[in-house]
C-alpha cells in the first residue's frame, strides 16, 4: 500500500549521535515491501531504562514482557519489528519474542531480560520466527544506520519519518536527547499511543527516569488522538546510557534535573505532535485549547471529548465553523460544565460567549482560518482555573481508504 506523504509532514531534523547508542536496520521481509523492517539498537552496558505501555487488556507479548523488563531498570538492546504486531497470537507470540531476546543476548553477551522487543503491524498473525532470526542476523552485520533510517524502518502506515532532538546543560556538561517514533492510526491517549524511543547520553537513575517519563507522558503522549482507538502494542521507552560526564541525576535536587526534565518533555511533545501530523488521511492539525475547567484533568477530558468527536473532526475537514458540534462534545464529556458560561472560538475569534452567540460575530475570518492546515479551537468553560491542550487532526475519507486496505 503506497501512501502519499501527509500534507502536515515536517522534515526530519538534524540529530547528533548519542554516545553508547548504535543503530542498525535490515530487511526481515515481514511484509512484501522493499524496505528495512527490523531495527536493532545496541546500548552500552549500564544503560538506564524507563517505559510506559498501553493499557489495552489485549496487549501483545512484547508489552507484557516489556512491563517486567522495565522494573529491572537496565537495557542492552532494542529490537523493533514492523509489519506484524505479534498480538493476539498466544504462546507462539511469546515464543517468538523470547527467541529474539535470546538470539540478541547471545550476540552481545548480555542477559535476555536486557533485550527489549517491540512489534507493530497486523494483529492476529504470529511473528514468523524464521524471518525474525534471519532479519536479526542481517541487522547484526549491517552498516551503522542514521536516525532517519531507523525512524523509517519502524513505520507501518506512516508517510514520513519522525524524529525530535533536544539538549540540556547538566552543570557544565551538555547532554543530548534524540527520539524517533512511529504512529499514524489506532491513536488514542491511554498512556502513549504508538512506538516511540528516546535515547540520551545523560546519567539518570532508572527510578527517577521513570518518574520523569510518567510526568512527560501525561502532558504529551496522553494528550493526542487521531481516531480514539488504543493499540495492543503501544510503547514508549527511554534509554539513558550515562556516557556524559556528570553526576548521576537521581532526584529533583540533583543538579540539572529540571533542565533534563524539560528537554525530555520537549522531545516527547514534538514526537507526539508528529504522530498527529501523520494521522491517517489527515489534512489539518488541530490544537484544542480548553480553559476555565474545574481542574486540569477535567480540562483534558473535555479536550479529548472534542478531539475525538467525529462530528467536530469532519466539520473541520469540511472547513465548517459549526460550533454547535463543539457544544455537543463538551456536553457529553461527563465533566462539570455550564451551558450559560460556555465560550467557543476558532482562530482567535470567539463565536459564542457565555452561552450565547456573539452578537457581532463575523464568520469571515473564521472561515479563512479553517482553510489553513493549522487550526486553533478554543473552549472556555467559565468554571475555574483548569486548563489543557489536546492535539488531534481532522477526519477525512482518506482514513477509511487507508484502513479498508490495511492488510493488503
Amino acid at each position: 500500500m503506497d501512501l502519499a506523504v501527509s500534507p502536515l509532514a515536517l522534515s526530519f531534523p538534524e540529530m547528533p549521535p548519542i554516545d553508547g547508542v548504535t543503530l542498525r536496520a535490515a530487511r526481515a521481509r515481514y511484509k512484501d515491501w522493499n524496505r528495512a523492517d527490523l531495527t536493532y539498537v545496541e546500548l552500552s552496558e549500564g544503560t538506564a531504562l524507563a517505559g510506559v505501555f498501553t493499557r489495552s487488556l489485549c496487549a501483545s507479548s512484547e508489552v507484557e514482557l516489556g512491563r517486567e523488563q522495565v522494573r529491572g531498570g537496565r537495557a542492552r538492546a532494542l529490537v523493533v519489528n514492523a509489519g506484524n504486531a505479534n498480538a493476539f497470537t498466544g504462546y507462539r507470540g511469546r515464543e517468538a519474542v523470547e527467541a529474539i531476546m535470546k538470539q540478541t543476548a547471545e550476540h552481545i553477551g548480555c542477559l535476555p531480560v536486557e533485550v527489549l522487543v517491540s512489534s507493530t503491524g497486523v494483529i492476529g498473525v504470529p511473528l514468523p520466527q524464521d524471518k525474525a532470526r534471519q532479519g536479526l542476523a542481517a541487522a547484526f552485520a549491517a552498516d551503522i544506520a542514521g536516525w532517519e533510517d531507523a525512524a523509517t524502518a519502524i513505520g507501518t502506515t506512516d508517510t514520513f519519518a519522525k524524529g525530535a532532538h533536544a539538549s540540556a546543560m547538566i552543570g557544565e556538561q551538555r547532554v543530548e536527547l534524540c527520539g524517533i517514533i512511529k504512529g499514524s492510526g489506532m491513536i488514542a491517549p491511554d498512556m502513549a499511543t504508538m512506538l516511540g524511543y528516546v535515547f540520551t547520553d545523560a546519567a539518570v537513575e532508572p527510578a527517577f527516569l521513570q518518574n520523569l517519563l510518567n510526568a512527560a507522558t501525561a502532558e504529551t503522549f496522553n494528550c493526542i488522538t487521531v481516531d480514539g482507538d488504543t493499540s495492543t502494542s503501544d510503547t514508549v521507552l527511554v534509554f539513558a546510557t550515562g556516557k556524559a560526564d556528570h553526576a548521576v541525576i537521581d532526584s529533583w535536587e540533583s543538579p540539572g534535573a529540571d533542565a533534563f526534565a524539560a528537554a525530555l518533555t520537549d522531545v516527547c511533545r514534538n514526537l507526539a505532535q508528529l504522530v498527529v501530523r501523520d494521522g491517517e488521511g489527515a489534512s489539518k492539525f488541530i490544537n484544542v485549547r480548553v480553559s476555565g475547567a474545574v481542574s486540569d484533568d477535567s480540562a483534558r477530558k473535555v479536550g479529548l471529548a472534542i478531539a475525538n468527536s467525529p462530528l467536530v473532526k469532519t466539520a473541520i475537514a469540511g472547513e465548517d465553523a459549526n460550533w454547535g458540534r463543539v457544544v455537543m462534545a463538551v456536553g457529553k464529556a461527563g465533566e462539570p460544565a455550564d451551558r450559560d458560561r460556555l465560550s467557543i472560538g476558532f482562530g482567535g475569534v470567539w463565536a459564542a460567549r457565555d452561552g450565547l452567540p456573539v452578537e457581532d460575530y463575523d464568520e469571515t475570518p473564521v472561515a479563512e482560518h479553517l482553510k489553513g492546515k493549522e487550526i486553533e479551537l478554543a473552549v472556555d468553560l467559565g468554571m475555574g482555573s483548569g486548563r489543557a491542550v489536546v492535539w488531534t487532526c481532522d477526519l477525512t475519507h482518506g482514513y477509511i481508504s487507508i484502513n479498508a486496505d490495511y492488510r493488503s
